[in-house]
Order: structure tokens, then sequence, then C-alpha cells
């Protein structure tokens, strides 16, 4: 909370103590992630300083021209239609707290349209694109057996970048073949892990871990070169590198992997249910969006099993 002080330094006390308490709702009564509230009152922090601007004093002299004013600010500055949603919905929530905190007579932000978002199918590799990608390390260095275990877990697991980051040892099953993840609102859950992935985790923990500076102090299964934990933006530049060394032109990240492991779960006939699960989604309409096939999967499954897919002279599929 203290974090945007620097900010309130140019606004209303009024302004600043509702910040605080709305961030603090969003903190203890929601949970959620420390990452998500940076990024909550980066925004806000940000929204002060246009209502000092403006002169406004206190939550409830806020009107609709001053909010439209600061998205279209952002706008000017280069802010894309994704953030610039988000942004939106950080100010709403702000303000739908004002209301019902008795600070506002009304909500500036009501009924205000946000930017179209083109629908977009999230990106994925191709299964041999992925095994190009898991040869990259060289399993002759430390370095080299940590980055095989990282990625052989973003893939076979599905993990996201933070849950990689933030696995410790007493998250690990090995003999049980399992990891417990702690995911989005600090849910936890039990992720199975092939036996790949297993392999590769036990040969990077028994070979090379404690080869790294100060390892027996951190609790965290992956580290940095200086020992410490590995962060999610180190953790994207090494992706980052391997994508290149196997000739992946297009942007790798750990999301993609993740993307790839749902997509080719259901590729492979998995029920949409048990993706949601390994996955950590809440709602299953999130994990609906996965359900995009390979066109050229497609079409092949229409010509194998449908009864009229085939073409004048080709010969019938033998049966048993």
């Amino acid at each position: 909370m203290a974090e945007h002080r620097e900010a309130m330094e140019q606004a209303d006390e009024a302004l600043s103590r509702a910040v605080d308490a709305f961030l603090l709702g969003l903190d203890v009564e929601r949970g959620i992630s420390a990452n998500t509230l940076e990024s909550y009152g980066r925004d806000l922090r940000d929204y002060l300083r246009h209502l000092a601007r403006c002169g406004v004093r206190a939550p409830a002299e806020i009107g609709r021209a001053q909010v439209l004013d600061f998205l279209t600010r952002r706008e000017r500055e280069g802010l894309g239609a994704k953030s610039r949603a988000r942004l939106l919905s950080t100010l709403r929530g702000f303000h739908r707290h004002c209301c019902e905190a008795g600070l506002s007579p009304v909500d500036p932000t009501d009924d205000l349209a946000g930017p179209r978002l083109p629908r977009t199918l999230p990106r994925s590799l191709s299964i041999e694109e992925v095994g190009r990608l898991l040869e990259t390390p060289d399993p002759g260095t430390p370095l080299g057996l940590r980055d095989r275990a990282m990625l052989e877990l973003l893939y076979g697991c599905g993990l996201r970048a933070s849950e990689l980051c933030g696995l410790t040892r007493d998250a690990l099953d090995l003999e049980g073949a399992q990891l417990r993840v702690r995911g989005k609102g600090d849910k936890d859950r039990l992720v199975p892990m092939g036996e790949p992935a297993r392999a590769a985790l036990r040969r990077y923990l028994e070979e090379a871990r404690a080869t790294w500076p100060r390892a027996a102090l951190s609790d965290r299964i992956f580290l940095n070169a200086r020992g410490g934990p590995l962060s999610r933006v180190g953790l994207w530049k090494i992706l980052r590198g391997h994508a290149a060394a196997a000739g992946l032109n297009e942007r790798v990240t750990p999301h993609v992997l993740r993307h790839s492991f749902a997509t080719h779960m259901l590729m492979g006939g998995a029920d949409l249910r048990a993706v949601q699960e390994l996955l950590g989604h809440a709602d299953i309409r999130t994990t609906q969006i996965y359900t995009h096939l390979d066109r050229d999967f497609l079409r092949e499954q229409h010509l194998l099993h449908h009864p009229r897919a085939r073409r004048v002279g080709d010969r019938p599929e033998q049966r048993p």
C-alpha cells in the first residue's frame, strides 16, 4: 500500500484514503495475487496524478469527463486495447468501492463502454516444435539440466510462469509423480507429472541444483545463476534463448507452452473438465478457448471417420 504514496502527494487526502481502502479490500477480502494488486496500484497512482492536475480533491468531485480524459490520454500514449480494458476495469472497481462506501453519490464509469477487443485464439506450438525446443538445453551443464527440467514441467504440466518459479521442495512428490501447485487466488491443485518431466526434474535436483551458490539457503526449486530464486522475467529470457536455438521464429513464452499443453491434451482426446482441473481454471469457459484444433488435424479426422468425407475413387479404410 505504501507504494503509491508518491502519487498521493499531489492528491487530496480523501482520495488517498479511498485508494488505500480499495486496495486493502482487494488484498484481504478477495485475496488477489501480489502481481495483480501491484498492477491495480500502478493504474491508480497514474489516475490520481491525473485527478490532481484536474483540480479534483475528493471522490465525489470525479466526473465522467475526468475519466474519459484519462483514458484518452493513455490511448494517445500508445496503451493497447487490452491494457486499456484492464485499466477501465480497475477504475470501475475503484469507483464502485467509492459508491458503496458512501464517498461518492454516482459512479462516473457506469455504462462506460470499453475498447472492442479482437477475439484471438491462444498461440501454441506443434508437437514437433515442442520436441525441438525440449532438446535445446545442454544436459552436460548444470544450467542445461535446470532448463530442461523447467521446459518439461511448463509443457508437461501446463504450469504458469509464476507457478513454476514459486515451486518449493515440499511441493514435490517424485515417487508419486505429482506436484502441488499454488495457482491464482492462492488455490492449490495437484498436477501429475509424466515420466520425462519427472526424470528431468530428478536429474536436475540430484546432479545440478546443489552446485549453485547458496542453494541450500533457498527452498525454491529453480534458482538463477547467483543462487537466488528464479524470477518470471528470468524464466522468459531463458525460454526466449532456447526458442531461438530451436529455430522457432515466433515469440515463445511460458504461456505459449501452457497453451500447447492444453491444445495437445484436447487433440489427444482428453475431457475438457479434466483439462480445466489440470490448468487450475475456476470457470470452464476459460478452458473452452483451448478447444480450437489445428485445421489439418480436423480435416484428417473428418476424412478418416466420416463415411461421406472421402473423395470419389478413394478406397474405404478396412475396419476389423
